[in-house]
């Protein structure tokens, strides 16, 4: 079967850009080709600096012939319909078609024979169009070119089966032909058109015209050479594997070489090198093995073999990144000069939101709700509330201007410089903690109320001013900010109210909205009842939008979200550690034969109340009158169930989650002999209302750990 190679050369496509459009071009095409009939075993996209790449192996020949019948309107039906009909089908006469019966009467049959396609012509109209649609997050046209591409396309090479597939994309007709390494080492190759026959031709052009097709072997290329480099330096390489894809995106043909800065700029904090050096020149920093500390060389990825060594190249780089870090060291200089406190004044000049006030006004909040909050996570108020004050304020820094993602580093430092406690220093640094899914935590307590008094003040003021997520948008980030504080509370094994900080961050927020919007309260409700009132329902769901952001981040650990639902349903549950606690030994319980046949019982009882209760529009919630019970099983349920409930209340206080599991267990051998003895729907109206009632203290009593009906299964 025949392969088809598919090669679309351009000028420099951003290393961000490049997997996307490798998986978009293998989706593109693929659709195509599976739409048109046309069958393949596998496909295999790659990107490079300046080209996208896919290769289809065993295509089928030729798409399959296809008989398609359509049924039409009814014999004797208007000629307009008629003619609708045959022009739907693309037929000019009913010659073409059958007459049949149902039984109703007859009516028009189209029998449309479409036959099998030959792979090139298919392969000639899905490219142009994918081409032409191709989803690239930005585009424009260049010249007088109609068609949209990230960079000017130059070429496109389009082999099946050893034969050129002939077509044209805005002036560009397919070839059969590639270019390699514009600095390949063989000068005979530099800018000549390669011909191509099949993918291993094509890999095998490319190779020794410097060009690594590959992806994956690029980047292993970078992992081998910079692992290698750092070895003989005797240095440690600071993996940065977001930049060994960067660079796979940069060189076609890379070479890992070493470079070195003067030892004077190691005064400057590491962090700020670093990010220099990664920013500006793409470049990895190496630390000492024995000390931890940076030391003053660093890795660099040529895109070619020099016939030098790289010697032109790393004294290059040396330049550059010479005056990059004599730029960071001026900056770092003049913040440390100013100080911290001198920096406050500027964050009133900075606008957080338009309808919640300035950066220096959020920090006033911060300040109170960190000291509310110190206490419940075992910080020192003060240390909370100073980290506080000086948290924002390298935001309007030098450095920070420059380097962005360094926002609380230098914070950190600056404090440290002017004799900060080193809590309050850290703090600053580590409430931006985690940056990201999967990231580190705060774990100190000072961090720990400071994050917390960052994203809480978040929730509620975007909360108070009506700007909640919506769908897939959320510009605030208010997700990654719950989840914050989620990570934090269960990785710390924290336990609070979230209900009770909620209203603190509340609060706060509402206060700045009167002082900023004088009347804002009124506005809310007219008299204070009223707007408490309101106030409560407004933030009402943001405890269920920490539910399901806790749902989102216990299923990324394997926990069933139907659990969560369950426990989170019990009123009162607004306490993510204990809820997290309580779905583990639910998840534990409902494994074992107890809780399984437990559950059945349960979901029995509840879906025999659901039905009566509608049936009689009444709850048969109550205790049972002991006098009606006839049967032995109704007797040693009935007083089990009081049991059950007692001891399952008392574990739950003492936070022993397996013990209120353990006390449940003790329901499901009475709960199965009742069923397998009792008739719930008695004809005697009494005993029936009697037995509605024990099944709902059945409901009750497993309403102390969780709401079965949720559970499935």
């Amino acid at each position: 079967m025949p392969d088809l190679l598919l090669e679309l050369f351009s000028e420099e496509i951003p290393a961000r850009m490049q997997a996307r459009a490798a998986d978009d071009l293998k989706r593109l095409v693929g659709e195509g080709l599976a739409a048109a009939g046309l069958s393949f075993s596998e496909s295999e996209a790659n990107s490079g600096p300046r080209r996208l790449v896919l290769h289809v192996e065993g295509l089928a020949a030729r798409s399959a012939d296809i008989r398609e019948e359509r049924k039409g309107p009814r014999v004797g039906s208007p000629e307009k319909a008629v003619e609708g009909f045959l022009r739907g089908a693309g037929l000019t006469s009913l010659d073409a078609c059958e007459t049949r019966d149902d039984g109703k009467g007859a009516f028009y049959v189209a029998i449309i024979d479409k036959p099998g396609r030959a792979a090139a012509e298919i392969v000639a109209e899905i490219v142009p169009e994918a081409i032409r649609k191709f989803p690239w997050p930005k585009s424009m046209r260049w010249g007088t070119s109609r068609l949209r591409w990230v960079r000017p396309l130059h070429s496109i090479l389009c082999v099946l089966d050893g034969s050129v597939v002939r077509f044209e994309v805005d002036g560009i007709e397919s070839g059969g032909t590639t270019y390699g390494h514009r600095r390949a080492l063989d000068p005979a190759l530099r800018g000549k058109p390669l011909p191509v026959e099949n993918f291993s031709d094509y890999r095998r052009s490319l190779e020794a015209a410097n060009v690594v097709i590959a992806r994956s072997r690029r980047v292993e290329t970078i992992l081998a050479g910079a692992r290698k480099l750092a070895a003989k330096e005797k240095l440690d390489w600071v993996e940065d594997h977001g930049l060994v894809d960067e660079n796979a995106g940069l060189a076609e043909w890379p070479v890992v070489l070493a470079g070195s800065f003067d030892e004077s700029f190691l005064d400057v904090p590491q962090e700020v090198l670093i990010t220099s050096m990664k920013a500006h020149q793409k470049c990895f920093s190496l630390r000492d093995s024995g000390s931890g500390k940076l030391a003053n060389r660093f890795l660099m990825v040529a895109n070619l073999d020099a016939a030098d060594g790289g010697d032109a190249i790393i004294a290059g780089n040396e330049r550059v990144i010479r005056a990059r870090l004599s730029d960071a060291r001026f900056f770092w200089a003049n913040d440390k000069a100013r100080g911290l406190e001198a920096m406050l004044p500027k964050l009133d000049e900075i606008t957080f939101h338009e309808k919640l006030g300035t950066q220096g006004e959020r920090v006033q909040r911060l300040m109170k709700l960190s000291r509310e909050l110190a206490p419940l996570v075992g910080a020192d108020p003060d240390k909370a509330e100073r980290a506080a004050q000086l948290c924002k304020a390298d935001l309007v820094s030098e450095t920070v201007g420059e380097f962005p993602e360094l926002q609380g580093v230098i914070g950190r430092y600056m404090a440290l410089e002017q004799g900060e406690d080193a809590e309050v220093a850290d703090a600053i640094a580590e409430h931006y903690k985690p940056v990201g899914q999967g990231g580190t935590v705060s774990r100190s307590p000072v961090s720990i109320a400071l994050a917390f008094a960052d994203r809480l003040d978040m929730l509620a003021g975007f909360w108070a001013i009506g700007e909640k997520p919506t769908g897939s948008k959320d510009p605030y980030a208010l997700r990654r900010a719950a989840l914050g504080i989620i990570a934090t509370t269960l990785i710390n094994q924290i336990s609070l109210s979230l209900l009770d900080t909620f209203d603190k961050a509340r609060r706060g927020c509402e206060d700045a909205l009167e002082v900023l919007y004088p009347g804002h309260k009124e506005r809310v409700g007219t008299e204070k009842a009223e707007y408490e009132k309101t106030g409560e329902r407004k933030y009402d769901d943001l405890l269920q939008f920490f539910a399901d952001r806790l749902k989102v981040h216990l299923r990324e650990q394997g926990a069933r979200y139907d659990l969560i639902d369950a426990v989170f349903a019990l009123p009162g549950q607004d306490d993510l550690l204990m809820i997290v606690r309580q779905v583990e030994a639910l998840g534990r319980f409902l494994e074992t034969d107890d809780g399984t046949n437990l559950l059945a019982g349960v979901k029995r009882a509840q879906n025999i109340l659901r039905i009566e209760e509608k049936k009689d529009k009444r709850s048969f919630e109550g205790e049972p009158d002991a006098v009606l019970f006839s049967e032995a099983q109704e007797k040693a349920l009935a007083k089990i169930i009081g049991e059950v409930t007692e001891n399952a209340r008392k574990s739950l206080a003492r936070e022993d989650f397996e013990g209120a599991m353990s006390a449940l267990a003790k329901l499901r051998a009475p709960v199965d002999a009742f069923f397998d003895k009792v008739t719930v729907n008695a004809q005697d109206p009494a005993l029936r209302e009697n037995r509605l009632k024990l099944l709902a203290q059945i409901r009750a009593a497993t309403l102390e750990v969780a709401d079965f009906s949720r559970i499935e299964g």
